[in-house]
């Protein structure tokens, strides 16, 4: 359930910064970028990218894999796509940019949350979030922190490359995702595993 709420949080999130029109996260924006270029539907590229990168992830990532892999992969880019066209409908997109800014704001705190809740749940992750992982178990030397700046770098670049949108967005999550996402990890997150752990033990000493 954990892992569920989060990828919805997850992908309202992204869609709240494809609405600002100043950049979404490095692998977002790439994906858009590049679905526009082939004129196929984002969420449909969503996952012909992740299965792609599943193959990685097979490899060298199978103790990564979960429900939660699937969930993410196959289902976040119409989940991203359903909010979207409700802010469309609703709202419509800011125009002046103080409001694209408050945008910004508020799809960082939704996508870190759901971030924070689709991690730690411990049920997989998505083969994006994987490769980072891999190449830190390759490469012990150098800090986690570095080969996701590396993998978001070349997001970044590629979705430049092919047209993307580069912006505020995009830097606020390369570089201010993180603190938040520790925030609710522990002031949020491990709170409700504690509590759900201390649940099962209860009920295990009740059957017994």
């Amino acid at each position: 359930m954990i892992m569920l709420v989060g990828n919805i949080f997850l992908g309202m999130g992204i869609s709240i910064f494809k609405l600002s029109g100043l950049g979404n996260d490095p692998f977002s924006g790439m994906v858009m970028a590049l679905a526009d270029t082939s004129g196929i539907e984002y969420a449909r590229f969503l996952i012909l990218l992740n299965l792609s990168l599943f193959v990685i992830q097979l490899i060298a990532g199978r103790r990564f894999i979960g429900i939660g892999t699937v969930v993410n992969a196959v289902f976040l880019g119409y989940i991203v796509t359903f909010f979207y066209n409700i802010w469309i409908d609703l709202p419509g997109e800011p125009q002046l940019l103080w409001q694209r800014v408050i945008t910004v704001a508020v799809g960082v705190v939704i996508c870190s949350f759901g971030v924070s809740l689709y991690q730690t749940s411990n049920v997989g992750i998505a083969p994006y979030d994987c490769l980072s992982l891999i190449m830190r178990d390759r490469f012990p030397r150098v800090g986690y922190f570095w080969h996701r700046m590396f993998t978001d770098a070349l997001c970044a670049l590629i979705c430049f490359l092919f047209g993307g949108i580069i912006g505020l967005g995009t830097l606020v999550c390369m570089f201010g995702l993180g603190p938040i996402i520790h925030f609710f990890n522990v002031h949020f997150t491990e709170k409700i595993r504690g509590d759900r752990r201390k649940s099962g033990k209860s009920v295990k000493m009740r059957t017994e």
